[in-house]
């Protein structure tokens, strides 16, 4: 983000630790956080929930992607505004499942384990690359700085769709192909 004003250079530093806080979070709750035993039924639901967002994610993205070639700006700021809305509402379930229930362990084999582990690595360090992308690729937009917004979007939105599509396939071949 160029420091060409004041508000830009705290937009820089908000988004810079905003987005070291959420990896924080979440790698503290993957790495280092232990669950409570047996957490409420109704957080076995949220990783449909995660899932059903981050597809949702993919196709707002897809859909504000399709409407910008059109040129059909409102529609595509309405469905890019949505997008992150989405995604925000999917880091708090993330984040309160894993709290809750901490991670679940891949019970796939063979063939699978080698696709699974590169998509969910792949995943795990695209989303966290995507926070400071996204929240710098809007404020750009916010900003009316339109030649640097559509610069980093070229870049944003091919990494957030890859995030959203690859978040749905984790869930997809953990609770579904390698269940235990």
């Amino acid at each position: 983000m160029s420091l060409d004003r004041p508000d830009d250079r705290f937009a820089s530093r908000v988004i810079g630790v905003t987005s070291l806080l959420i990896v924080a979070v979440v790698g503290w709750l993957l790495l280092g956080h232990r669950a409570q035993a047996g957490p409420a039924p109704w957080v076995a639901a949220l990783p449909l929930l995660n899932a059903c967002l981050n597809a949702t994610s993919a196709g707002l993205l897809a859909a504000g992607f399709l409407f910008i070639r059109r040129r059909r700006i409102a529609a595509h700021r309405a469905c890019m505004v949505t997008a992150l809305a989405v995604s925000a509402l999917f880091l708090i379930s993330y984040v309160t499942y894993h709290a809750l229930a901490g991670s679940r362990p891949f019970g796939g084999h063979g063939w699978l384990r080698a696709v699974y582990f590169p998509v969910l690595f792949s995943h795990v360090v695209l989303a966290a690359a995507i926070v400071p992308l996204a929240l710098t690729t809007v404020w750009r937009a916010f900003r009316a700085d339109f030649a640097r917004h559509r610069r980093l979007a070229r870049w944003t939105l091919p990494l957030w769709l890859y995030v959203s599509v690859t978040g749905v396939l984790v869930y997809w071949m953990l609770y579904h192909l390698g269940a235990a």
